[in-house]
């Protein structure tokens, strides 16, 4: 028996969006059943491109699509993804979720009103890296991250914290898997009317503290992430897609060289590091997100990155983002 190809679109055929559509439009088992774009030939660039549909309305879409990935400016999310929602397609839209944490719960109270499944395009989850570093982390106790990039030519609609800083928020909030209890932050407007480089500390109930970077302004394009937890450090470079991680082992080296010295703990056991490179198979993160979109129709599982951990990272964004707009307000 043959399966029938899911049919999946996208709207905002952008920077970003493009690449959703080549995806896609590759992708066994889907059917590019059309591109959507406001701005004038756009849309039919990238359609003829992919051999599909073009529309300058995302309207003429609905209902007549499994799911549709979202990539239009962040303040468009959800008024764009509503009326697939309301006919039962399901949607990945891109981070941040939405342009508020109130637009993001009109789209998701809507989704659960109709049955609708939302995902949230948070691709550093399905980066190799994270992937392989995630199960190593244990109950860190402190995690550095830096983020840094060039002034881009795109996201200047929003700010740092909402075009870089919410990808490492989201991936705390998954990692330490516990409430946020404080945070403290600092945010520079430099380039732009809004923030361009900004730094958060968080305090988890866990304990667990967290240091984060994000700027826009940099001259070095920077993606890494360190943990720490007890015995172990565990280190993720981004844009390499690498992981290192050391452990703190014990040695039973005494008996060999006659007998305990200094530096020995019980029994002889003397600590030593182990560790190195860990392997990663290297992948493209955005490929491997549509994956599981498709996947999730399919198997009517709920998607990889939910709507609501995209609301979970876009209200600690907005938690942060408040904070600094208070300071640089007073």
């Amino acid at each position: 028996m043959t399966v029938a190809a899911l049919r999946l679109a996208v709207v905002g055929v952008g920077h970003l969006g493009q690449h959703h559509a080549r995806i896609l439009a590759e992708m066994p088992g889907v059917e590019l059943v059309g591109v959507a774009d406001i701005k004038p030939g756009r849309a039919a660039e990238v359609a003829a491109r992919y051999a599909t549909t073009a529309h300058t309305d995302a309207s003429e879409l609905v209902g007549r699509v499994d799911g549709v990935s979202i990539a239009t400016p962040t303040v468009s999310h959800v008024a764009v993804a509503l009326p697939f929602v309301e006919s039962g397609a399901a949607v990945l839209v891109e981070k941040p979720l939405a342009a508020s944490v109130a637009d993001a719960d009109r789209l998701l109270s809507a989704a659960v009103a109709r049955g609708a499944m939302v995902a949230t395009g948070h691709t550093e989850r399905f980066n190799p890296a994270v992937t392989a570093a995630l199960p190593l982390v244990s109950r860190p106790r402190f995690i550095e991250i830096h983020r840094l990039g060039t002034f881009p030519e795109r996201s200047l609609d929003i700010d740092v914290i909402f075009d870089l800083m919410i990808h490492d928020l989201d991936v705390l909030l998954a990692v330490v898997g516990s409430e946020v209890d404080a945070v403290e932050a600092v945010g520079v407007n430099v380039l732009t009317p809004r923030v361009d480089i900004a730094n958060a500390r968080l305090r988890f109930a866990s304990g667990c503290i967290a240091n984060v970077t994000a700027s826009r302004i940099s001259r070095d394009r920077v993606r890494k992430a360190r943990f720490f937890q007890h015995d172990a450090y565990i280190s993720i470079d981004y844009a390499a897609q690498e992981v290192e991680m050391y452990r703190l082992v014990a040695h039973s080296t005494a008996a060999a060289r006659g007998g305990p010295r200094n530096g020995d703990g019980p029994n002889g056991l003397r600590p030593a590091i182990q560790g190195g490179r860990v392997d990663v198979v290297a992948d493209e993160p955005l490929r491997r997100e549509l994956a599981d979109f498709a996947a999730a129709i399919r198997e009517r599982r709920p998607p990889a990155v939910t709507g609501t951990d995209g609301r979970a990272a876009l209200a600690l964004a907005t938690r942060v983002s408040d904070i600094i707009s208070s300071d640089l307000s007073a």
